[in-house]
This record gives structure tokens, C-alpha cells and sequence, in this order.
């Protein structure tokens, strides 16, 4: 009784730091990035002395940011596919192996501006297949309740890193040269991965084989296309991340020219910055706590595009510093909100997708609005930039009064486990197709709107899952007799779409339970498409089903 009354436990920002395996990739993590930051001062420093152009020098930034937008799908594909343990030591390790010759080449004093922008090239390759899998795993590490304190922690941990990295790299460069921050770079891999070594992760096993590379990366999409509260997530963090990043993009201008300071104060703007982000994330368990997704994101928006006005117009540090803050506090709060959105609102088996196609789209937006506020500030001036960024960042909180983000609370999304391959008469194996059913449903005049209306839901879940060619036909001569009608390509395919069906699904065959007047289960018609030919040829086929039947294949019924 006592334990029933007591007051329920306030949630902890730091309550993922609880679980041993969480802890130590958390520290393990941080120290690689700090690394990967001392590593891009060492080599636009280098850049600077090998190659003294501007393009050159952006190219630095340009090769590692690159690779994220190249090939997170592919890496989201990779990492919901194989083991996730697994994809980051092989990434992990060869970003070592990179920073290793980068970091010989550079003692050897034989980098070229061009080596060196393909050294920084694939440590970006390494850092787009890891970083997928690397979010996706949070899930893993801790419970669904601590995985949105697990986000804040781990954008915490690298606005630390941002904030200290920088200052750190041009105190190595200064002191001993770019090679061995390159050094540094590569020895601060090594904790990761032993880390990651001795962690033996619970996988249960998969009763199908994985996707195709290809297969993998359109399924992502489509799920992701075919999930409305997803799909509003990608959209309101393009909308974001094009807004807020002008007070990165503009940071040195905003410190020389509207401060009217040297690179002290230009650290100084960083450093208030990365303090604000360490705080929103912080405060950010709190917050969510008492406020919505919803309205976190859009109190974010709107203080970062105060933040950003007050930083247009101050022209003095006294106010340019505490805008900072503000900014960066909203800067993590609302991407840590749009992480844990995309990773509590899709299941499993494709979060790594769904998330590497959340990064491409913020990243996306970033890398817009840096072009975009640069060229603003070019013509037209520092202060009209950020003015113009604010304006976008209040339409940005405007957005959620048509597109709002979702309540992650509540939900179920693992799989739900009430559907079992059927027997067939027909031998059939995984590559067996193309696939055709047809469910048949029996409903009443009077039910008939709200039986529509449900299988519009069903319509796009059985889309989402990978269903093709869906219809719904009433039958002219029985008015209450319905037919839902899908296609897909192979009874592998059909036996994984069924299985992807989650117990927040669950309510939809519930409703339709309701609504169907014959005998359940409905009667399931499941036929393989075949086309017209000769008896000799439909011989020869009906040969191959039979041979092939008899293979090893898992999924084959007879």
C-alpha cells in the first residue's frame, strides 16, 4: 500500500546513464567525437597551408558532410538488415583505418589537398554507415522509457564535444601540427570499439531471410511515404533545419561583424551556443514531461527565432551571448523531439531507415538554409539573413497548426505475432509469385460508411507493409459481400508483410471484427498469378513448383 500511494518517480535526464551498456558506448561515443572534430580543425588548418583557396577549405566541410547525404539510406538498409553491433565496429573500424594513413601521410609530409579531401572523404563514409545504426541501437540499450532522455543525452554529448572540440584541435594543431591531430583522431576510436566488442546484444532471431540492398531501401521509403505521422516529422524538420541553420552558418560573421570582435569572441559565440544545447537537453526529460511533442517543438521554434532576431539586432555581446543559449537550447530540443518521434513511431525492423531518412531530410535543410542565409547575407546583409531566418523558423511553429506532430505516448509497435502461414495445396517456396489474395467480408447497409472508412486504414497499413495493386470490390449480385483484393511478388514477400503488422494495428481488426457479419476469420483466397500457355508448357511449370518444393527452403508448405 505504501508503494501504491508513493508520489510517482519524477523522470531523470540522466536515467539512461543507469544501464551499463548505455554508459559506456555514451562515453565511449563522445570521446570519438571529440576526436572527429579535432580531426576537421587539423585538416582545414592543413588545407589552409597546402591549398590557401576558399573553395578548397569548404570542400574540407563540404567531403565529410557529403557522405551523410549520399548514403544514410543505404546505411539505414544496411543496419535494420544485418546486426547493428555488428555495422558500427565495421564502420568504427574503418574510420580508424583512414585517420591511421591520413594521419602517416601527414607525418610523412606526402598529403596532397586532394588526398587529403579523400581521407576526410571516407571518415565521412565511415560516419554516414555508423550513424544509422548507431541511433537505431539506442533502442536497444535502454527501455522505450528512457529512449527520449537517451536522445537528449546523446545530442548533449556532442554539443559538448562541439563546444570543447574546436578549441582543443587548434591547441594540438598549434602545439604539435595537424598529423597528430589526426593521431588523436584515429586513438579515439579505439574505446568504441572495444566497447562495442564485449557487447553482446539479445537478437532474437528472424524467421525470414533479410531484404535485398535494394529490396531494403525501397521498403524504407515506403513505409515512410505511407506513414502520415512520420512523414509530418521529415517535413517540419526540413522546415527547421533550413531556419536554424543560419546562426551556424553565420557564426563568424555574426562575431566580426555585427560584435565587432576578433576569434576570441567567435569562441566565445560558440562555446554560449553548445552551453544552450548542453542545458535544452538537460531540461528536455522535464519538459517533455509536462508539455507535448507538439508544443516542445513549437516552443523551440518560436525561442529560436526570438534567439535569432535579438542576435540581428543586439550588435553587443551582452545580448548576442544569452541569445546564444536560447538557441541552442532550442536547437537540440526540438531535433532531439523530431529523433525520438521517428524512433517511437516506427517499429523495429525498419527504425534505422526511417531515421537515415529523418537525417538526410534535416541535413538536407541545413545544408539549404546555410546556402540560402549566405547568399542573403551576401546582397543583402548579416542582420536581413537572420531576420529572414527567424521569419522562417515562426512558420516553421505556424506549420504544426496544420501538421502537427503526433503523440509518441501510448503506443505499441512491436510486432503483433496473429498471423501464422497458412498450409497450401499447392507446393509453393519463398520465390514462388506473384502472390494474389483476396479477402472476403460480409457487412451491412447500415455499416457500410464506417467499413469504408476502416479500410482506408487498412488500405494504407497493407501499402506500408508492402502490399501492391490493393482494391476493395462490391459484388453486384450480393450487396453485402466485399472483396479486398492485394498483390505481391512472392510468398516471401506476402508471409513478411503479415508479419509486419504491429499491436497498434491491432484496434483496426478489432474494428473490422466488428463490422463483419460472417464467420471469423473472413474466408482468404491465395493465388498465385499464372499466365495462359500450352499443356506442355504448364507441365513444365507445375515440374519446376514441384522440384522446387522440395528444396530447403524454410518457408515452403506443402
Amino acid at each position: 500500500m505504501a508503494d501504491a500511494q508513493a508520489p510517482a518517480e519524477r523522470p531523470s535526464a540522466l536515467a539512461p546513464l543507469r544501464h551499463p551498456i548505455f554508459r559506456s558506448v555514451w562515453i565511449a561515443s563522445m570521446a570519438s567525437n571529440f576526436g572527429g572534430l579535432i580531426q576537421s580543425v587539423g585538416a582545414s588548418w592543413m588545407m589552409t597551408s597546402i591549398a590557401p583557396s576558399a573553395d578548397m577549405v569548404a570542400l574540407v566541410q563540404a567531403s565529410v558532410t557529403l557522405p551523410i547525404m549520399l548514403l544514410s539510406l543505404v546505411s539505414g538498409a544496411i543496419a535494420d538488415s544485418l546486426d547493428r553491433r555488428k555495422v558500427m565496429l565495421v564502420a568504427q573500424v574503418f574510420m580508424l583505418a583512414a585517420s591511421v594513413l591520413l594521419s602517416a601521410a601527414a607525418w610523412a609530409g606526402v598529403i596532397t589537398p586532394w588526398l587529403l579531401l579523400l581521407f576526410t572523404f571516407l571518415i565521412g563514409c565511415g560516419a554516414a554507415l555508423n550513424s544509422p545504426a548507431w541511433q537505431a541501437s539506442v533502442g536497444d540499450m535502454v527501455p522505450r522509457q528512457d529512449l527520449p532522455a537517451a536522445v537528449a543525452l546523446n545530442s548533449m554529448g556532442f554539443n559538448i564535444a562541439r563546444s570543447l572540440g574546436p578549441a582543443i584541435g587548434g591547441a594540438i594543431v598549434a602545439a604539435a601540427g595537424a598529423a597528430a591531430a589526426f593521431a588523436v583522431n584515429a586513438l579515439s576510436y579505439i574505446a568504441l570499439i572495444v566497447v562495442l566488442a564485449r557487447w553482446r546484444p539479445e537478437r532474437p532471431p528472424s524467421p525470414l531471410p533479410p531484404e535485398t540492398l535494394g529490396a531494403a531501401m525501397l521498403s524504407g521509403v515506403r513505409y515512410v511515404v505511407m506513414s502520415p505521422k512520420v512523414l509530418v516529422v521529415l517535413i517540419r524538420s526540413l522546415a527547421f533545419g533550413t531556419g536554424a541553420s543560419a546562426i551556424s552558418a553565420l557564426m563568424p560573421l555574426i562575431a566580426r561583424v555585427l560584435v565587432g570582435g576578433g576569434p576570441l569572441i567567435y569562441g566565445l559565440l560558440l562555446g554560449a551556443f553548445g552551453v544552450g544545447a548542453v542545458g535544452g537537453a538537460m531540461a528536455s526529460t522535464a519538459l517533455r514531461s509536462r508539455l507535448t511533442t507538439e508544443s516542445l517543438v513549437r516552443a523551440a521554434s518560436l525561442a529560436f527565432a526570438a534567439a535569432a532576431a535579438i542576435t540581428a539586432l543586439s550588435g553587443t555581446i551582452l545580448l548576442t551571448v544569452p541569445a546564444l543559449l536560447v538557441a541552442g537550447a532550442g536547437w537540440v530540443l526540438a531535433l532531439s523531439s523530431f529523433n525520438v518521434s521517428v524512433q517511437m513511431s516506427t517499429p523495429r525492423w525498419v527504425v534505422a531507415r526511417a531515421l537515415s531518412l529523418y537525417q538526410m531530410t534535416a541535413f538536407g535543410g541545413m545544408a539549404l538554409g546555410a546556402w540560402l542565409w549566405g547568399t542573403i547575407a551576401e546582397h543583402g546583409g548579416i542582420a536581413e539573413a537572420l531576420l529572414a531566418a527567424a521569419g522562417v523558423l515562426v512558420a516553421c511553429a505556424l506549420i504544426g497548426l496544420l501538421l502537427p506532430l503526433a503523440d509518441i505516448k501510448g503506443r505499441d509497435l512491436a510486432p503483433l505475432r496473429r498471423w501464422d502461414a497458412p498450409d497450401t495445396a499447392v507446393p509453393v517456396d519463398g520465390r514462388t509469385g506473384p502472390v494474389v489474395v483476396a479477402v472476403e467480408w460480409r457487412v451491412a447497409e447500415s455499416d457500410v460508411p464506417a467499413f469504408l472508412d476502416t479500410m482506408s486504414e487498412r488500405r494504407r497499413i497493407r501499402r506500408r507493409d508492402g502490399a501492391h495493386n490493393w482494391v476493395l470490390m462490391r459484388d453486384l449480385a450480393d450487396p453485402e459481400l466485399w472483396v479486398e483484393r492485394y498483390h505481391a511478388p512472392t510468398w516471401l514477400d506476402y508471409v513478411r508483410l503479415n508479419n509486419r503488422l504491429t499491436k497498434d494495428d491491432a484496434e483496426l481488426f478489432d474494428r473490422l471484427r466488428r463490422l463483419h457479419r460472417g464467420s471469423w476469420p473472413p474466408h482468404v483466397h491465395r493465388m498465385i498469378e499464372r499466365e495462359a500457355r500450352s499443356s506442355a508448357s504448364d507441365g513444365a511449370r507445375l515440374a519446376r513448383d514441384m522440384a522446387a518444393a522440395q528444396t530447403t527452403d524454410p518457408l515452403r508448405l506443402s
